[in-house]
């Protein structure tokens, strides 16, 4: 027997799918209802072309919301069996979601569905209370279950390695006049958008003298006494290839990471500078040891909560037919 979402169930699945994290809070996915699954599009409109030339950031996006829509259709008891790029001719298909046979949901997608609309970046200093070992090993887990890696940085010269990659990454990036524009373009000073960040949700102004370089979306200086954590957990995700498809994969992994930080009362925000410079990628991932690729960096601890970027209405994003 062919299994086939309902309408409603398909609703769901996109409302929850919308709450994960892009670049820029640009939101670069479309969905459709088509032969009982769903479809994930790129949104080529929402490519960011200085940030993210090639299409990693997009495909990290939508893997992150590939991930949001499963745990969605796993609480309404319907497994969704994920195929990724399932038409090379359709280059902006990513994914297509079908629905299995159904089954309770356990216990664990129940809790990561809850921290789907919890969980959001936080660019604001984080507390220096450390994280327990126990809560590092679960995200540590949480990442291999969807065939990713989390490499959780151990000690200041391992910290400060990447924190010097990052610092250069960000220089290079910042010297160049398209990306500083895109970033303008993103930033939102007044309430009242669908996308980009808000000053509010940006963090303050970035200083020279942070430890982990930040983007600046507008935000205010800091309040006297409110410094960056001098010690922070920082982990550095990956995959164990870096095609297309792996970056997907690498999506969906990030997003279970970041939804069981959330389940754990631990804020994250995301650091992609020296995933975006080529050079600096490579250097990362031989500081880290790996043969797969990095593909973000998670800034992860206790904080005061943050405001939330916006999100688009589920009407801008679903394509009928």
């Amino acid at each position: 027997m062919t299994l086939a979402l309902g309408s409603a169930v398909f609703t769901d699945a996109v409302a929850a799918a919308v709450l994960a994290p892009s670049m820029h809070n640009s939101q670069p996915w479309r969905f459709r209802l088509h032969a009982g699954g769903i479809e994930v599009w790129a949104d080529p409109a929402r490519r960011l072309p200085a940030a993210d030339p090639t299409g990693w950031g997009v495909r990290m996006a939508i893997g992150a919301a590939i991930f949001n829509a499963r745990m969605a259709l796993a609480v309404h008891g319907i497994p969704g069996h994920v195929t990724l790029i399932p038409d090379p001719a359709e280059p902006d298909l990513m994914a297509r979601i079908d629905p299995g046979k159904p089954r309770p949901a356990a216990p664990e997608e129940t809790e990561l569905h809850a921290a789907i609309s919890r969980r959001h970046s936080n660019r604001r200093p984080f507390t220096d209370h450390p994280v327990p070992l126990a809560h590092r090993a679960r995200m540590t887990r949480a990442a291999q279950a969807e065939n990713g890696w989390l490499d959780l940085l151990i000690g200041p010269a391992a910290v400060d390695i990447l924190a010097r990659l990052a610092r250069e990454a960000d220089r290079i990036l910042t010297a160049d006049d398209a990306y500083r524009a895109e970033i303008a373009a993103w930033s939102r000073p007044h309430a009242g958008t669908t996308d980009g960040v808000p000053a509010d949700a940006g963090g303050p102004a970035p200083e020279p003298y942070d430890l982990l370089a930040r983007r600046d979306f507008g935000g205010p200086p800091r309040a006297p006494g409110r410094d960056f954590e001098w010690d922070p957990l920082v982990g550095v995700l990956g995959s164990h290839a870096d095609s297309r498809a792996a970056q997907l994969t690498a999506g969906q992994a990030m997003q279970r990471v970041l939804l069981t930080a959330t389940d754990l009362g631990l804020a994250a925000s995301l650091i992609s500078q020296p995933i975006e410079v080529p050079a600096c990628r490579e250097q990362l991932r031989l500081a880290v040891g790996r043969r797969g690729a990095p593909q973000i960096v998670l800034r992860i601890g206790y904080a005061i909560p943050a405001p939330a970027s916006p999100r688009r209405p589920l009407s801008d994003v679903i394509v009928e037919g």
